[in-house]
């Protein structure tokens, strides 16, 4: 495994687009539909360069509670090269948020799968953050060939060891059942919802997990406020104190086929970054490429112009980038 580590001198954040700015024009925003509900996706190519499909198009993933507006850095700086497209996981962003639907990683692999198979029809680097990164590199194990590479950004999802582990002592055992029990309250869960979705809590909270906070500002915060907003918002929000913890990743590991990179921001406090990293390691393919970088929880948006390099350079090294024919047959 290869590591690479950027310290604080090669930070440089890039300034947030102005809120009248779009990343991308309307024209370029798509509709897809999965399962009979609407996914809002968009797709950027380069200009005027042909070469493009000879390299693997290239899939983002958000994280929970955001949308395809937190790759806001990432993507004209990634399309200068790379077809690229993201999209809103159902329940989240500008997507449906049904309230008849399974909620979880299944879900959103299969989104991801699909949209592969549907929408780019050709080999696919996909790139996710936090629970993002999960359903990445489920729907990369699950495609085999098709993956032309997975990266993770903060991973969310369960190893083995920890699913199996029990907390030790009465104490931490009542704590965990009076919460369960608390957190099922539909009352207590719509007050904590009205809470969470407050511009100052979102923006408390995005202050917790960005190292350098020169990113959070008020665009980022109604990016995130906005889809709350949404009919079936609270309904998404309540499912996540049921959502099953899904494949392990060691064994999502075991089945991937594709080139594997890990982007790192390592002073995240939610997961432990460190200790997280450590976890991987163990469990990661072997020829897996690391990149630690010092920065929380987004570490695309808050070191973007770090992420885009690291990210580019990987590409660069993918058989596509030499000369291998990645356009879908006819």
């Amino acid at each position: 495994m290869s590591s690479t580590r950027l310290g604080d001198g090669e930070k440089g954040c890039l300034a947030s687009p102005p809120q009248k700015v779009i990343v991308v024009i309307e024209a370029q925003k798509s509709w897809w539909q999965f399962q009979g509900h609407a996914v809002h996706g968009l797709c950027v190519a380069p200009e005027q360069d042909s070469g493009c499909l000879t390299r693997p198009a290239l899939l983002l993933v958000h994280g929970f509670g955001a949308s395809t507006d937190h790759w806001r850095h990432n993507i004209p700086v990634l399309a200068s090269t790379h077809e690229v497209h993201a999209i809103d996981l159902l329940g989240f962003g500008r997507s449906a948020k049904p309230a008849d639907l399974a909620y979880g990683g299944a879900l959103w692999r299969d989104q991801l799968v699909a949209y592969v198979r549907e929408r780019i029809g050709r080999p696919t680097v996909i790139a996710g953050n936090s629970l993002g990164g999960f359903a990445a590199l489920a729907a990369g194990a699950e495609l085999g060939e098709k993956a032309a590479g997975v990266v993770l950004l903060n991973a969310a999802g369960p190893f083995s060891d920890e699913q199996s582990a029990k907390p030790k002592g009465w104490w931490p055992s009542a704590r965990r059942s009076i919460s369960s029990a608390l957190l099922k309250n539909v009352v207590l869960q719509r007050l904590l919802f009205e809470n969470l979705r407050r511009p100052a809590t979102i923006r408390r909270t995005l202050n917790q997990v960005y190292i350098d906070k020169t990113n959070v500002d008020d665009w980022l915060v109604e990016a995130i406020r906005r889809p709350s907003l949404d009919d079936g918002a609270f309904g998404v929000f309540r499912t996540v104190f049921d959502i099953p913890r899904g494949q392990p990743l060691d064994e999502l590991f075991a089945c991937l086929k594709s080139p594997l990179l890990l982007l790192w921001g390592i002073r995240d406090p939610w997961i432990n970054a460190a200790g997280r990293r450590a976890s991987f390691q163990r469990h990661a393919p072997e020829a897996t490429t690391e990149v630690v970088l010092e920065a929380g929880h987004c570490p695309h948006d808050e070191v973007p112009d770090q992420v885009n390099a690291a990210l580019l350079e990987w590409l660069s090294t993918l058989a596509g980038d030499n000369g291998q024919n990645l356009q879908p047959s006819r």
